[in-house]
């Protein structure tokens, strides 16, 4: 009976162990390659945003990418007080940037700053679950965006 409570106590000692070492704390990182079966997957300017922003050196940059277009309109009489207002409208409920643009002879409203398409086509389906009464006005459209390098 004696030797059944040594070895118990043994055994439990060595789980306490097993599961201490596997815990990550924040006192004492364990390196990514160290763990087996875990891959990490980020994007590139990821390290890049990183290391810019421990040095201090971030900034706002323009680059080729996707915005959602939510209003279009050529008509001089209105076209202006409608974008101004749907931008008034949005802002409560969106968290995206909103972009107002008088691109001649057009007024148009336009959303996020996406990198792929396929973040933008993301998007537009969760805006238009939000805004039924909009799917017929909203597009994924080239643009110019804002990120920070």
């Amino acid at each position: 009976m004696k030797r059944f409570w040594i070895i118990s106590l043994i055994v439990l000692a060595s789980a306490q162990l097993w599961a201490e070492d596997s815990i990550v704390s924040p006192m004492r990182p364990r390196i990514v390659d160290a763990m087996p079966g875990v891959e990490l997957v980020q994007d590139s300017t990821v390290n890049v945003l990183l290391e810019a922003a421990m040095r201090g050196k971030m900034e706002l940059v323009e680059i080729d990418g996707y915005r959602v277009q939510v209003y279009s309109s050529n008509q001089q009489q209105t076209a202006k007080t409608e974008a101004l207002e749907l931008e008034e409208k949005l802002k409560a409920k969106i968290e995206q940037t909103i972009y107002v643009q008088y691109l001649p002879p057009f007024w148009k409203v336009r959303l996020g700053d996406f990198r792929t398409y396929n973040e933008a086509k993301q998007y537009k389906k969760e805006f238009v679950e939000m805004f039924p009464q909009m799917m017929g006005d909203t597009y994924i459209v080239r643009d110019k965006i804002q990120v920070l390098q």
